[in-house]
């Protein structure tokens, strides 16, 4: 089994492939919760236009409580792209992103960041022999469209920030950490993902998706709930169900379900800019979110008979032409 494969926070590709993209995806958010940032460094390999970039969604509320949502794409030569494996460090430009820290320098004609991170121990998922990743048995599956990693569920912040010249705190402040690569992106998906519950120890993260498989498709899903410790995992290969039963372009609303527990969940978008996603290893699909959403959720467990309700905030929340 390749090592890459039960550490996805590892560089899965090569400079070599064709059509090809991998991105990481960073997310940060203040312990006054006031400010919430996610940078996406990655690579874009193909013939027509072959870069690396750096793509960031940037949420600051004010006094009020009123936010706005900036986001941004900034180009580099693909020679930027410089990583190592052990220890595990991508830079591109004068950002670094590593296991343990992350060194920020950016700057387009909207924002200037600068600064450094230090991430404390990640919460990551349960992983087996069989389910080496999220995404289970199919992590093992060659030429899928798309690959997908939880890296960290749950992690601590400490550093500072300066964006436009405004140092931003964020000790005490938390993160997560995901990633994804293969060719493209699915033509339609929800996926949305919060650790800013009430009950502070519980995060979920949750996608479903058109998947393209050899010669047929179908709808493929994966849901991951950490609450008090316990991890509670929905999933297509572990033969839960999924019901979407109502979505639109600013909320979704879907149950889940499996011999050990159910989940309600309703999510909804707030703030959202655009961002670009991949086709065939091309930066050409402009995709929505925003990392100011909120999640409602309700969890049943059936072997216990405890219900838990829970609002997430701070989330992250797409809805990519997905109808039912």
């Amino acid at each position: 089994m390749p090592t890459n494969l039960r550490n996805p926070l590892l560089f899965q590709g090569d400079l070599k492939k064709s059509n090809y993209f991998e991105g990481w995806y960073y997310k940060q958010v203040s312990q006054d919760q006031k400010t919430s940032l996610s940078f996406i460094p990655g690579i874009s390999l193909n013939k027509s236009d072959e870069h690396s970039f750096i793509q960031y969604i940037l949420v600051q509320a004010d006094d009020t409580g009123q936010t706005s949502t900036l986001t941004g794409y900034i180009r580099y030569p693909l020679a930027s792209f410089n990583y190592h494996n052990s220890p595990f460090e991508v830079q591109i430009g004068n950002s670094v992103f590593r296991e343990d820290n992350i060194t920020v320098d950016l700057k387009d004609e909207h924002v200037e960041i600068k600064g450094q991170l230090d991430l404390g121990s990640f919460l990551p998922i349960e992983s087996s022999l069989l389910m080496p990743n999220i995404m289970g048995i199919f992590a093992y599956t060659p030429k899928m469209e798309c690959y997908h990693g939880v890296i960290s569920m749950d992690h601590t912040l400490e550093g500072q920030l300066t964006i436009n010249q405004k140092t931003i705190q964020f000790l005490d402040g938390k993160g997560y950490i995901e990633k994804d690569w293969g060719t493209s992106f699915p033509k339609r998906y929800i996926w949305f993902q919060s650790n800013h519950f009430e009950e502070s120890s519980t995060s979920i993260f949750f996608s479903i998706a058109h998947i393209p498989f050899h010669f047929t498709e179908f709808e493929g899903f994966i849901c991951n709930l950490v609450h008090h410790g316990i991890e509670y995992r929905f999933a297509t290969y572990n033969l839960s169900c999924c019901s979407i039963e109502e979505v639109s372009s600013n909320q979704v609303r879907l149950r889940l379900e499996n011999r050990k527990a159910s989940l309600e969940i309703v999510a909804e978008v707030t703030d959202r800019a655009e961002l670009i996603a991949p086709v065939k290893g091309i930066m050409q699909k402009t995709i929505k979110e925003g990392i100011s959403g909120v999640l409602a959720i309700r969890l049943e467990n059936k072997q216990t008979g405890e219900v838990f309700k829970d609002i997430g905030r701070h989330a992250g929340v797409e809805i990519v032409d997905y109808h039912v």
